[in-house]
């Protein structure tokens, strides 16, 4: 079938992740905010990640796809200037046609490049949201542990870096892992509390902790999948269509029958240690 023929992509999607738009506010209003209270003798009661000022200088978002957490921090940062880095042409246009309609385009630019060694930073927040394979070289032993190595040379002093990683919410049963990606393993994702240990153990104290919810993943999975079921519901037996239906009917079963309730996505404000 001609590329005209394919079905949207991801259009039902404000996040390429399960991110709702109330915990993205959230998550703006408090990274938008002047982050401080690190410095010596501040008063421990003082949430580091939630007190007001004039917010950061500069964002960096690695693998940021279109941007729109990125985009929202701008909106509450009137001083702040963003750039994000991703490979995929197409997401990088929709980020760009988003911030001009939100007349953010002279303070952002979307890059295509790769977060190999880049030399972005430091900047004062750095997101990297489910990307954290972007920074680690590949067959890193601890890939988590590899990408937080590298958020911590990229974050400037004083700064914050807003962390999406997937952990276990508990250890996967052989049969769910058979049902997931090629080659899944238990030992490829770290628990909540060993993923927030590798990132203390990278430089990092966590002022922030949270998880996505059942919900959010729903909505995530559905959206995902949402455009293509449509426009394949639409195709009836076109045999160009069996592609894009076996994509479909995998992933659905990678979910259901197999991450579904036992991967977690962690969000972690990560403030660096002096």
């Amino acid at each position: 079938m001609a590329d005209t023929d394919l079905p949207p992509r991801l259009s039902r999607l404000a996040f390429h992740g399960p991110l709702s738009g109330a915990r993205a506010d959230r998550m703006a209003h408090r990274l938008a905010e002047r982050l401080a209270g690190t410095g010596p003798g501040t008063d421990p009661g003082t949430d580091p990640g939630c007190s007001t000022g004039t917010g950061p200088g500069s964002v960096l978002d690695i693998g940021c796809g279109w941007g729109e957490l990125m985009l929202r921090v701008l909106e509450r940062a009137p001083g702040a200037t963003g750039v994000g880095i991703d490979l995929r042409a197409d997401d990088l246009a929709r980020g760009r046609d988003s911030a001009a309609a939100r007349g953010l385009a002279d303070r952002v630019t979307f890059e295509r490049e790769s977060a190999r060694g880049t030399g972005r930073g430091p900047a004062d927040l750095v997101l990297c949201l489910g990307a954290g394979q972007a920074l680690a070289d590949d067959g890193a032993a601890d890939p988590a542990a590899a990408a937080l190595r590298e958020l911590r040379r990229l974050v400037a002093p004083g700064g914050r870096v807003l962390f999406g990683e997937g952990f276990w919410q508990r250890t996967p049963m052989p049969a769910e892992l058979a049902e997931m990606w090629p080659d899944a393993s238990a030992g490829e994702y770290h628990s909540l509390a060993e993923l927030v240990d590798t990132a203390v153990g990278a430089g990092f104290r966590p002022v922030w902790t949270e998880t996505a919810n059942d919900d959010e993943w729903e909505e995530f999975e559905s959206g995902y999948q949402c455009d293509a079921e449509e426009w394949l519901a639409a195709q009836g037996d076109h045999p160009g269509a069996a592609e894009t239906r076996e994509r479909l009917d995998r992933h659905r079963s990678s979910w259901l029958r197999g991450y579904r309730g036992v991967l977690g996505l962690a969000y972690l404000t990560l403030a660096p240690v002096v």
